[in-house]
């Protein structure tokens, strides 16, 4: 699933399966509520230049992005802020691990059903998400959009709407556990799909 890295030049790929751009082991987490903020800038040097060590940074949809783990009032220096994104529900661990994932789905197009040991994150830069879990249905729609699904449920990420979805997920977990686990007990009933 999202193990599989991101091929170079992702930027043009066409829509399919999500991809993993980065992994970022970050430690210990701040005692205070924990949020994803998300900083463009000019070039990964300048990028690079900003990075704290709970920062990673990634270019794709032909920009260089900085992706930082932090309380709610950081700011990443210099940067266009593009969004905060949380709070995240993390649990108590010791250490932590960050993997940053590209998603580029055609209207329709979903993930294989799956779960994640630590909290998921999605911010979209156009289009819209559709995520159906034994709880309910969580949608967003248009530029911007954002979803934040706490761990271990199991789930159905879904694009729907008229236009591709290119959007990030953040995956936040305990650094000794798996990250994403594949599910195949959950049959979802089709939420999301009655809405595309």
């Amino acid at each position: 699933m999202t193990s599989r890295p991101c091929p170079a030049g992702v930027a043009t790929e066409p829509p399919g399966p999500a991809c993993l751009l980065a992994r970022k082991a970050l430690g210990a987490l701040p005692d205070e509520p924990i949020y994803w903020h998300i900083d463009n800038y000019p070039d990964e040097a300048a990028a690079r230049a900003a990075m704290d060590r709970h920062g990673a940074v990634v270019s794709d949809f032909g920009k260089v992005w900085l992706f930082t783990i932090a309380g709610e009032s950081w700011r990443a220096p210099r940067g266009t802020h593009v969004a905060t994104v949380g709070p995240l529900p993390v649990t108590k661990a010791a250490s932590f691990d960050a993997e940053y994932v590209h998603s580029y789905f055609s209207p329709g197009m979903s993930a294989p059903v799956h779960k994640h040991s630590g909290p998921e994150a999605f911010y979209a830069i156009d289009g819209d998400t559709c995520l159906e879990m034994k709880s309910g249905v969580h949608t967003g729609h248009g530029p911007g959009n954002t979803i934040v699904m706490p761990g271990e449920e199991p789930m159905l990420l879904m694009a729907i709407g008229n236009t591709p979805r290119r959007a990030f997920a953040l995956i936040l977990h305990d650094a000794d556990l798996p990250a994403t686990t594949r599910v195949t007990n959950w049959p979802p009933p089709g939420r999301c799909a009655a809405q595309r």
